[in-house]
């Protein structure tokens, strides 16, 4: 019955609209900083060089605040900002001193490349100043633009897979460095008649790990909680334009397959488009015509001894635009959406005829919408028989409740066309959930809480289906408390033995799971050898719903050490429980058959890294202890060499050595990554991969010219290979040319 409340309560929330909650949370920094106006379409040359007379007349904010290695210290270096808004877009100059230039660090040039080893300016903007989600944006000194999403919640999330329409341009000089930056209006969700946006800015100086910030900077608050921003005064934005985009697109590929039977050859060509338009500044539609993604990298390659199936992240440009809104309980570790499986059947695409989606805030409420449209196809690598033609509908709903709290919906729709006997015995398939969060950042004073609850069902899949309605329902609830040095959080779940939302990912059901973790991380701002230490306790106790122990797991983490380097060394000693209710074929192959039983183990394991920062990086990992039956030996080492701007290159091994009574194995995964990026915007990637479980070698190599922000040209090859007899047999090959062009009316 309890259970039930959940979604019953969650509901009553989100109806509630006579009482007066406040859409906007005062922010808990006392910064503010005014923008400038400017008369003119284009008041600024954007070249990195804040010579223009408006940039003096801007107001200028220095007042940064150090958060490592000292907090509330002073910056070693100095740092200016300034912030214009013209007609059409919002444009902020920066000034990075330093007082000996030759210790910045700047290696990296590609689109939203990892900045741990530059230098590195960070804002985000929060133009609702509601302090719950946020446009991320980073640079570095030689101009490279990365940009998210983030969104408040059990701690903060980060969506880097966004790509927003603006530009940077840096210069450095004898001073250190400036970035004079133009984000056009279009490019943001806002509230014309909101003048006062949420905003903040952090500077990362990384040889001497040091970070600062320019609101928020206790540790317990920073740039990546929107609810510690501080504020931008005097934002004129206004829509401009008719607010519709137009993205069409032109492609051409060609492949090769090779079988016993010989090899065969095929080419495509075919055009297709992405149309968004802005009902208002705030809400926005788009729609997708012949959605093709031959651009989109290859997923990095795992080797699974679980007895579950892996999740793997979503890279579609049209899956990902706004996709914060579908975040349903984050955290949570359920996902009653899963954008994969649009248009993926067990990672084999399935083409896309057509399909809409919304998303932005009306009032108090975040809303998300996805309609599409999937062909019949017969290129199911997994499935022996064709697959029929899908709809898929996706509708989120959040409402804002107080300052920092939220309740939400979530429903999904699934219809399958009744091809044969297999798909006519589907019904349309239906998923409802509710969740809630209800967060302060003020507990005791200036300490994060959060709650969170969440209930999800879905009617029975086939139409012959006699399961109840409890086993097709899951309910959880998390308490999360996010502070610094003391942190934790504890979790409860139950998963019946029917749940499978047709449009999510389920990695296992049919449990009952306790997981409480508890951590201590004191930091010592003036030792010069080490930096933090941190100590965690984590332990996960799992039932089946008749209370029998099915995993029961406790990991300590006795010493992790930061050092005042950067590099990092931790230690972890696991005790594990295991009980196999049917035999487990761990290799997928009927080789090694585990026997039903209990398998009690212990393990422990240590890492280490050093600072990316360094021209010459690397990581190592060794485990060793209990594995079902036997033992298992792991050992990964990775190294990266970033000899040039631009220019870097990976290599990661990972062995596993395992010894069990029913037999032994050997598996082995290497994967290798290359990158030579000419400058911002040209970029050429290259991914080859190889495990010895699939014998397969896969390489991926990929050029993407950024002709304009929201335009771009991809060459994309792919070539597999599979060892047959110790030899390297192709399999298939696939070369493809993609011009993508975005017109803004």
């Amino acid at each position: 019955m309890r259970s039930r409340l959940i979604p019953v309560v969650a509901l009553a929330l989100l109806t509630l609209g006579a009482a007066p909650l406040p859409l906007a949370a005062q922010p808990t920094s006392s910064e503010s900083l005014r923008a400038h106006a400017v008369e003119g379409a284009a008041p600024i040359q954007l070249d990195g060089h804040l010579d223009e007379e408006v940039w003096d007349q801007a107001p200028k904010s220095t007042a940064f605040t150090q958060q490592e290695p000292v907090e509330g210290g002073p910056p070693s270096e100095r740092t200016a900002i300034r912030v214009l808004y013209g007609e059409t877009a919002l444009y902020l100059g920066v000034t990075l001193f330093y007082s000996d230039p030759d210790a910045i660090r700047a290696y990296q040039l590609r689109r939203d490349a990892s900045l741990g080893s530059d230098d590195r300016l960070m804002w985000t903007l929060d133009p609702y100043n509601d302090g719950r989600n946020a446009y991320f944006f980073e640079t570095n000194p030689l101009g490279l633009r990365g940009d998210g999403l983030l969104s408040s919640g059990q701690g903060s999330s980060l969506n880097k897979s966004w790509d927003g329409i603006w530009t940077v341009e840096t210069r450095r000089h004898e001073d250190g460095w400036t970035a004079e930056i133009r984000i056009p209006f279009r490019t943001l969700q806002f509230d014309p008649t909101q003048t006062t946006w949420g905003f903040n800015v952090q500077r990362t100086l990384r040889v001497e790990n040091e970070e600062i910030l320019w609101a928020g900077h206790e540790r317990d608050e920073g740039i990546f909680r929107p609810q510690h921003m501080g504020t931008l005064r005097n934002v004129g934005a206004e829509s401009s334009g008719v607010g519709l985009d137009v993205t069409p697109f032109g492609l051409a590929k060609g492949s090769r397959s090779w079988t016993d039977s010989g090899r065969s050859t095929d080419g495509t060509a075919d055009v297709g488009g992405d149309l968004s338009y802005a009902f208002t500044p705030s809400l926005r539609t788009a729609l997708t015509v012949n959605t093709d993604f031959a651009e989109v990298e290859v997923d990095q390659r795992r080797v699974n001894l679980t007895r579950f199936p892996l999740r793997f992240p979503e890279k579609r440009d049209f899956f990902l635009e706004g996709s914060s809104v579908f975040d349903f309980a984050p955290r949570s570790a359920q996902y009653p959406f899963f954008s994969r499986r649009i248009g993926l059947v067990d990672g084999s695409p399935v083409p896309i005829l057509a399909g809409a989606r919304m998303n932005g805030r009306m009032g108090r409420y975040n809303v998300g919408l996805f309609q599409v449209r999937t062909r019949s196809t017969d290129n199911v690598v997994s499935d022996t028989t064709s697959w029929p033609r899908e709809d898929f509908t996706v509708a989120r709903a959040v409402r804002n409740v107080g300052s920092e709290s939220q309740v939400g919906v979530l429903y999904t729709r699934r219809a399958t066309e009744a091809e044969g006997e297999r798909f006519a015995r589907l019904d349309n398939r239906h998923t409802l959930g509710a969740d809630m969060e209800l967060s302060t950042s003020s507990l005791f004073g200036n300490q994060n809480f959060q709650f969170q609850a969440f209930f999800v069902w879905h009617n029975a899949p086939l139409k012959s289906d006699t399961s109840s309605w409890g086993h097709r329902t899951t309910r959880g609830l998390r308490l999360n408390y996010p502070n610094q040095p003391w942190f934790g959080h504890m979790s409860y779940r139950e998963f019946g033995n029917a749940y499978d939302p047709a449009v999510g990912f389920v990695r296992r059901r049919s449990f009952r799971r306790l997981q409480p973790t508890i951590g201590y991380n004191p930091v010592f701002e003036t030792n010069a050898v080490v930096r933090e230490i941190q100590f965690v306790a984590d332990f996960e106790y799992l039932t089946d719903l008749a209370l029998e122990p099915q995993t029961v797991n406790f990991t300590l983490t006795p010493l992790e050490l930061f050092f005042t380097t950067g590099d990092r060394v931790e230690v972890e000693v696991e005790r594990n429980f295991e009980r196999l209710n049917e035999s487990f074929d761990i290799l997928r192959d009927g080789s090694i058959l585990l026997p039903t039983g209990t398998y009690p183990t212990w393990g422990m394991e240590t890492e280490a890294e050093t600072a990316a920062y360094r021209t010459v990086s690397g990581e190592a990992e060794f485990g060793y202890g209990g594995f079902w039956s036997g033992t298992r030996t792991r050992l990964s080492l990775g190294t990266t060499v970033r000899p040039l701007p631009g220019l870097n290159a990976s290599v990661n091994w990972a062995h596993r050595r395992v010894n069990l009574a029913e037999g032994d194995f050997r598996t082995h995964l290497l994967r290798f990554e290359g990158n030579v990026d000419l400058t911002p915007n040209l970029a050429i990637t290259s991914q080859l991969q190889y495990d010895n479980l699939s014998d397969r070698l896969g390489l991926f190599a990929r050029l993407r010219w950024i002709l304009e922000p929201g335009s771009d040209l991809y060459l994309v090859y792919t070539h597999n290979w599979r060892s047959i007899d110790g030899h390297l047999s192709p399999r298939s090959a696939e070369t493809a040319a993609k011009l993508t062009y975005t017109i803004r009316l």
